[in-house]
């Protein structure tokens, strides 16, 4: 699997772990993040891997900024990217299960690498369920076409 990553300076450090992590996963990466110790914004990051979900450049992304918040609210301005803001095994494997997220969001001060590495374990590893969370998350599409639900 292709996985975009991108982080803003507040990042760079834990995206650092997550780079290895992932390549030790035995996935190909995209690296989209900036130097460490340059300082950036973090819409521009978040812009660029959400972009390359959504062209098919990745099959799925990771981000991290501070919180993790800021990165996915920006990824989520695009369409066809659901970007889940995660803090444990749990909610990255839900991400996936029921939502069918294809950028997981992370904050570097908020979890430790360890925490982090099973986030992504479990967000990489972990197929969407389908079934009745499939029309769920088909009206994602209609609210980003602007329809009503």
């Amino acid at each position: 699997m292709k996985i975009a990553l991108g982080a803003d300076h507040a990042g760079t450090e834990l995206l650092g772990v997550l780079r290895d992590f992932v390549r030790g996963l035995g996935h190909d990466i995209l690296d989209l993040a900036p130097p460490p110790g340059v300082k950036v914004d973090y819409p521009v990051y978040a812009d660029r891997v959400a972009h390359a979900v959504a062209t098919g450049a990745a099959e799925r992304g990771i981000l991290v900024c501070g919180s993790g918040i800021g990165v996915s609210i920006a990824a989520n301005k695009h369409p066809g990217v659901r970007a889940a803001l995660v803090h444990d095994h749990y909610t990255a494997q839900m991400s996936r299960l029921h939502n069918d997220a294809n950028i997981v969001c992370l904050g570097q001060r908020v979890i430790g690498p360890g925490v982090a590495e099973d986030c992504v374990r479990a967000f990489i590893e972990t197929a969407f369920e389908g079934g009745r969370h499939a029309n769920r998350v088909a009206l994602f599409s209609k609210i980003e076409q602007g329809e009503q639900l």
